[in-house]
């Protein structure tokens, strides 16, 4: 089956206070980076759109072997850059959305999602602890929905209006749910 992931990687990180995407990780790897490493180890396709002023990280992402793609409209919000990622990526099977700033997500999560858009779920999610994480799995029937998406709220009026369809996937991974917004959160976990 044909899957495709779409990194988000074209937001303002306005709270961070800098390119947070660029932000070296403990091990000297790029947030973004290491987001598009674990997505690409689960997914032979990965589209990562990012904003018209995002160079290095453009770059960055290309040489990691992702098909990058400068979405205009990135400024109105993570809707229209997911919309602006499926058109680029076309038809497939299914969508696997991911976020750039989500450099823990383990690849053993990211494809228990695929696995479960492959046996058959229309959306799929990872949950952990009951919160759901990402990325979400989209069947490749939500392709003219995901290019319709616009504003700031990404797909999840798109997950919630389709509730009853989507798959949870337990899964023991705290990266499916932590993102990265401000230098603070690059602090260790605490454990609970």
């Amino acid at each position: 089956m044909k899957f495709v992931g779409l990194l988000l990687a074209a937001g303002s990180a306005t709270r961070f206070g800098s390119d947070k995407l660029q932000h070296a990780l403990p091990h000297g790897v790029a947030i973004a980076v290491q987001a598009a490493r674990h997505l690409k180890s689960e997914v032979s396709r990965v589209v990562a759109v990012v904003r018209p002023d995002s160079g290095q990280t453009a770059r960055a992402l290309a040489a990691e072997g992702c098909e990058v793609v400068v979405c205009d409209r990135a400024a109105e919000g993570m809707g229209a850059s997911l919309a602006c990622a499926a058109r680029a990526a076309g038809a497939a099977d299914g969508y696997l959305v991911a976020l750039g700033d989500m450099p823990f997500v383990r690849p053993s999560t990211i494809g228990a999602v695929r696995d479960a858009l492959a046996a058959g779920a229309a959306l799929a999610a990872p949950y952990f602890r009951a919160r759901r994480g990402h990325p979400v799995g989209f069947a490749g029937d939500f392709r003219a929905e995901l290019e319709a998406l616009s504003g700031d709220e990404g797909a999840r009026r798109l997950v919630d209006a389709h509730a009853a369809r989507e798959v949870k996937v337990p899964v023991g991974d705290p990266g499916a749910i932590r993102d990265i917004d401000r230098p603070s959160d690059l602090a260790p976990p605490v454990a609970v």
